[in-house]
C-alpha cells in the first residue's frame, strides 16, 4: 500500500494506482475528457491536471502514479485557470448548437463549461467547419465532426476494447477529424460503443436521433435478452414507447460496453407479428377469440385428451420464475415429466449435469478471466458472445492472460491468442482427448500415482509429447499455467458426438484439478437464461436444483411442498416427445415461447410430429412457425412486459424489469399458467413473481438464501453446490474417418441471435442478407465469387442465398446463420447428424431470390460438371 494526501485528506491505495483513482476513492471530482476506465490513460485533454508538491509543473492525474508520501492539490487558482483555458480552446471551434444537439442535457462539455469554463471567450475568429451537414457513417451511427473535441475515446474504444479498428483519425492538432474508412463504417460491428463514450454530440445514434430528450425519458435498469453474457441495460422509454438503450459503467458484467444486438436490437419488442388475441383453429385456420371463448374451448379439449401422454417445451429466454412455474405446471397439473427447454438439440444431460455440478464456477467473469490461462473451446465467441469477447481481449492485452483457442470457426479474438488450434466440425472430441493425453504426458510424476494409474487404465499410456502438433501446444501451455479457466461454447452440444466431447472435457478438468490448477469452467450460452432453465428443472430427468427424479429425498420434499405426487420415472426429451407424437401417443403438447419447427433439425419430421399431436397449445408473444400449426394460441407478454430474473453464464442472477405494458390482449406468462391450471380444476401456489422467487430460494440449493431485495444493481451470485465428482475417466473416442466434401454448420451471426432478433427493424438495417459463408479456397475451386447466388443442398432439402467468401475460413466448411426464418435452414439438417454433408452450386441466373423457390433443380442450378443432378428428396420440407 502507498500513502497519499489529496486536498488535505490522507489515504492508502494499492501500488500502481493513479492520482485520479485515489481522488475518486475520496469522493474528489477531477474533470476529464480523454480518460475512460476501460482504456489506458492518454493524458491528451489536460483537464485533469493537478499540483503535486515537489514538481514544478502541473501533472495529468489520469497518468500519474501515486508514490509514497505524495501530496496533491486538485483545486487551486492555477488549476482553475488552466482548466478554463483548455475549455476556451475547445469552445473556440465548437458549434453552439446545443438546442438541437442530441447530447443536450447529458453533454460532458456542457457540464464542464458550467463548472470550470470561462464566462467570456478570448477567441473571435470564425469557427472552423469540417462539413456543413452531418455524416451518416452507417445505418446506426451519424456524425457531426464539427462538435468533436479530439478526445480519442471512440477510436481507442473501437480498437482496444471492441477490436474492430473501424474508426481512425486524419490530419492533426485542432484539424484532427475522426472518421471511418472512406467516410463509412460499413464494415464495423455497429455496436455503438463509440456513441456511448463520446462526451459530446459528435457521434450519435441515428435510430434515436431527434426522438426525445434525456429529461423526457423514463429509464429502467434491466438485463439484455439476447445472449447468456447478461449485460446490464438501461432502457429509455417515452410515453411507454421504446426509445433507446444505454448502459452503466459501475453495474453488471459488461462495464458499459454492449454489442450491436444489445444496443440496437431491443426494438423487436414492437415486432409486427405480435399475437394480439387468443386464437383457436376453426375449419383449418386460426381464428381470434376472446379469453373466455378460449377457456371454454381449451377446457373441453384438455378433458378430451387427458387419458393420453402430455409434454411441455419452454424457451430458455423466459425468466426463472416462468420456467420454474412451467415445469411445476407440467408435473403437477399435467402429471408428466416429459419436459425440455431446448428446441435446437437433444442435450445429453446425464453427462452434462454431473459436469456442471462438479466444475461449473459460479463467479464473476472478471475473476474467471483473471486466471493465468483461459482455454476457449468451440464456437465463435466474437459472434456468439461479443461482450465476453471484449472482456477476454482486455484480459489478454492488459492482464497478460494466456489465451488458448480450439474451434472449427475462426473468430477475431484469435489475434490476441497465444495458441489457436483449428479442428474440423465435430473434431473437438478427438482434439480434447489429445490435449488430455499430452497434458498427462507433460505432467508425468506431478500427477498422484493412483490417478495416473486410473488414467492409464482407461485411456492407455499417454504418448510422448513431441511439442509440435496443435494439441501438444495447448497441453504444454496448460501445464505451464498456474491457474486455468475453461470457457465452453454451447455450440458443442449440436454435434453428434456431444456426449463424447463432454466426457473428454470432464477428463481435462479432472486432470487440471489433480495438477492443482484450480480449474474454473463456464459455458458461453447463446440464450439469455439457459443456465437458469437447467437450474429450474425444465428437464425430463432432473428436478429444480439438478436433483434427479430418482433422488427420493429431493422428490419427496418437492412433492410435499407442491401437495402432489411426482412420478419417479424420467420423462422424454424433445426428440422422444416428437417421436411420441408421431406414434399417436401424444395428447396435449404445450409449448411456451419455443419454436421447434424453425429450430430443430429436420423440419419435415418436426412438422409431421407437431401435426400428429392431439392438442398443440402454443403460448408465445409472436406468431411463430410453430404457432401457425397450433390448435390453441395464447398471447403472452414479451420481454420488457413482465418482471423476473435471469441467471447468466456466470451464475449471476439479475432482475429483468418491466418497462412497457403488454401489447393488445396479451397476458403475463404466469397468469396464463394460472388460466390453464384452472381449466384442470387446479391451482398453482404461489402464483406471483415474488412468491415464486421465494420458493425457488427455498427449494433450489444454488439459490438458497437469496432475496429479491438482495438483488442489487449487480445482481447476486448463485452458489456452487458441493458435489464430489466420481473421479472416473472416460476412454478416448475412436478416430473417425474424415468425411470428404463440404460440411455445413450453423450458429449465430454477429447481428442476430436466434429468431427473436430478426424482428428488430434496426438490426435488419445493419445485418447482411441471408448468406452462405465458405473459404476462399473452396470458392475458387468451385468457380464462385463473393456475392454470387448459390444453392446449398443436402439429402433432405435445399436453400438459396448469396455467397460470403471469408479468407480466414477453413477449407471444407460451409456456415449458414441459423437466425434467418426465410431460409428454413433446418430443412437441410438431419436429426443426430451434425455437421451436415452438403453440396453447393451456383444459380444459372445472376438475379435470384434470397430463399429457395419451388422450381425444379435442373432449371435453377449448375455445378462444376454442368447441371445439378436430380434428387427426388431435394424438396422435402419446402
Amino acid at each position: 500500500m502507498v500513502s497519499v494526501t489529496i486536498d488535505g485528506q490522507a489515504l492508502e491505495v494499492e501500488a500502481g494506482s493513479t492520482v485520479l483513482m485515489a481522488a475518486e476513492r475520496l469522493g474528489i471530482a477531477i474533470p476529464t475528457f480523454c480518460y475512460w476506465k476501460r482504456l489506458p490513460p492518454l493524458a491528451s485533454c489536460r483537464m485533469c491536471l493537478v499540483e503535486i508538491d515537489g514538481l514544478r509543473r502541473l501533472q495529468p492525474s489520469c497518468a500519474t502514479t501515486v508514490t509514497e508520501g505524495m501530496v496533491v492539490r486538485t483545486n487551486t487558482p492555477m488549476i482553475d485557470e488552466t482548466r478554463s483555458s483548455m475549455l476556451d480552446m475547445l469552445l473556440a471551434n465548437h458549434p453552439l448548437d446545443c438546442p438541437i444537439c442530441d447530447k443536450g442535457g447529458e453533454c460532458e462539455l456542457q457540464d464542464m463549461v458550467m463548472a470550470y469554463g470561462p464566462r467570456k471567450s478570448e477567441f473571435h475568429d470564425p469557427k472552423r467547419v469540417f462539413h456543413s451537414e452531418d455524416l451518416r457513417l452507417s445505418p446506426v451511427v451519424i456524425m457531426n465532426v464539427n462538435r468533436c473535441i479530439q478526445c480519442q475515446r471512440c477510436v481507442r474504444m473501437c480498437e482496444e476494447v471492441v477490436g474492430a479498428v473501424a474508426l481512425g483519425t486524419v490530419e492533426k492538432g485542432m484539424d484532427t477529424a475522426v472518421t471511418g474508412f472512406e467516410g463509412s463504417l460499413a464494415s464495423c460491428d455497429q455496436c455503438g460503443n463509440c456513441i456511448e463514450v463520446c462526451p459530446v454530440g459528435a457521434l450519435m445514434s441515428f435510430p434515436y436521433r431527434y426522438k426525445a430528450r434525456p429529461w423526457d425519458l423514463v429509464e429502467t435498469d434491466t438485463v439484455c435478452p439476447h445472449c447468456g453474457t447478461g449485460c446490464q441495460l438501461t432502457v429509455g422509454t417515452r410515453k411507454g414507447e421504446f426509445m433507446r438503450v444505454r448502459s452503466k459503467w459501475d453495474e453488471g458484467v459488461n462495464h458499459e460496453t454492449l454489442c450491436v444486438r444489445g444496443r440496437f436490437g431491443l426494438d423487436f419488442v414492437s415486432g409486427r407479428d405480435r399475437i394480439e388475441r387468443p386464437m383457436i383453429r376453426r375449419n383449418g385456420a386460426l381464428a381470434p377469440v376472446s379469453w373466455d371463448e378460449a377457456a371454454d374451448y381449451l377446457g373441453r379439449r384438455l378433458s378430451a385428451v387427458e387419458d393420453k401422454a402430455a409434454a411441455g417445451l419452454a424457451s430458455p429466454r423466459l425468466p426463472n420464475e416462468v420456467l420454474y412455474q412451467f415445469q411445476k405446471l407440467m408435473r403437477t397439473v399435467f402429471r408428466t415429466n416429459n419436459i425440455d427447454c431446448s428446441s435446437r438439440w437433444s442435450v445429453p444431460f446425464d453427462t452434462l449435469g454431473p459436469l456442471l455440478a462438479a466444475f461449473y464456477s459460479r463467479a464473476p467473469l472478471d475473476e474467471v478471466i483473471a486466471n493465468d490461462c483461459v482455454f476457449v473451446v468451440g464456437g465463435n465467441v466474437t459472434e456468439e458472445n461479443p461482450v465476453t469477447e471484449y472482456l477476454l481481449r482486455d484480459g489478454a492485452r492488459r492482464r497478460q492472460t494466456a489465451l488458448l483457442m480450439l474451434s472449427a470457426r475462426p473468430s477475431r479474438l484469435e489475434a490476441d491468442a497465444c495458441a489457436v488450434v483449428r479442428v474440423p466440425p465435430g473434431g473437438e472430441t478427438a482434439a480434447l482427448a489429445a490435449v488430455v493425453a499430452g497434458l498427462v504426458a507433460a505432467a508425468g510424476h506431478a500427477l498422484p500415482g493412483e490417478a495416473l494409474a486410473d488414467i492409464e487404465a482407461t485411456v492407455g499410456r499417454p504418448p510422448v509429447d513431441t511439442g509440435r502438433d496443435g494439441p501438444s501446444r495447448l497441453a504444454s501451455a496448460l501445464k505451464e499455467s498456474r491457474s486455468v479457466s475453461v470457457l465452453v461454447s454451447v455450440e458443442l452440444l449440436r454435434a453428434s458426438a456431444a456426449r463424447q466431447t463432454l466426457q473428454q472435457l470432464n477428463n481435462l478438468l479432472q486432470v487440471l484439478r489433480l495438477l492443482g490448477k484450480g480449474p474454473a469452467m463456464q459455458f458461453l450460452f447463446d440464450r439469455a437464461n439457459q443456465l437458469g432453465a437447467w437450474d429450474m428443472g425444465v428437464l425430463p430427468a432432473d428436478l429444480p436444483g439438478s436433483w434427479t427424479l430418482s433422488h427420493d429425498t429431493a422428490r419427496t420434499t418437492l412433492a410435499r411442498n407442491w401437495r402432489t405426487e411426482i412420478a419417479p420415472q424420467s420423462g422424454a426429451g424433445l426428440d422422444a416427445i416428437l417421436e411420441l407424437c408421431l406414434g399417436g401417443g401424444m395428447g396435449a403438447l404445450y409449448l411456451a415461447g419455443a419454436d421447434p419447427l424453425i429450430a430443430y433439425p429436420d423440419r419435415d419430421f418436426v412438422m409431421r410430429a407437431l401435426g400428429a399431436a392431439d392438442l398443440l397449445i402454443v403460448q408465445d408473444t409472436f406468431l411463430t412457425d410453430t404457432a401457425g400449426l397450433a390448435e390453441v394460441v395464447l398471447p403472452a407478454a414479451g420481454y420488457g412486459e413482465e418482471s423476473g430474473t435471469f441467471t447468466n453464464n456466470e451464475g449471476r442472477i439479475q432482475k429483468i424489469r418491466k418497462f412497457r405494458e403488454p401489447a393488445f390482449e396479451a397476458r403475463g406468462n404466469l397468469a396464463i399458467f394460472d388460466f390453464v391450471a384452472a381449466l384442470r380444476s387446479k391451482m398453482l401456489q404461489p402464483s406471483t413473481e415474488g412468491g415464486i422467487f421465494d420458493e425457488i430460494a427455498r427449494q433450489v440449493p444454488a439459490y438458497q438464501g437469496l432475496t429479491q431485495d438482495g438483488l442489487g444493481a449487480d445482481g447476486a451470485f448463485t452458489k456452487a453446490v458441493p458435489f464430489q465428482p466420481s473421479g472416473a475417466f472416460f476412454a478416448p473416442p475412436l478416430v473417425a474417418q474424415t468425411a470428404g466434401g463440404l460440411m455445413l454448420i450453423t450458429g449465430n451471426c454477429l447481428f442476430h441471435n436466434g429468431y427473436l432478433s430478426e424482428r428488430s427493424e434496426i438490426l435488419n438495417t445493419v445485418a447482411d442478407d441471408p448468406y452462405v459463408e465458405m473459404s476462399a479456397q473452396d470458392a475458387a475451386q468451385l468457380g464462385f465469387s463473393h456475392g454470387d447466388q448459390v444453392v446449398v443442398r443436402s439429402a433432405l432439402g435445399e436453400l438459396t442465398a448469396k455467397l460470403k467468401v471469408n479468407r480466414r475460413f477453413p477449407k471444407g466448411l460451409v456456415f449458414i446463420p441459423e437466425n434467418y426464418r426465410a431460409l428454413r435452414l433446418n430443412r437441410l439438417m438431419r436429426r443426430g447428424v451434425y455437421p451436415c454433408p452438403v453440396e453447393v452450386y451456383k444459380l444459372k441466373t445472376s438475379v435470384a431470390p434470397l430463399t429457395g423457390s419451388t422450381s425444379s433443380p435442373e432449371d435453377r442450378h449448375q455445378g462444376m460438371g454442368g447441371d445439378l443432378p436430380d434428387d427426388p428428396q431435394s424438396h422435402l420440407g419446402q
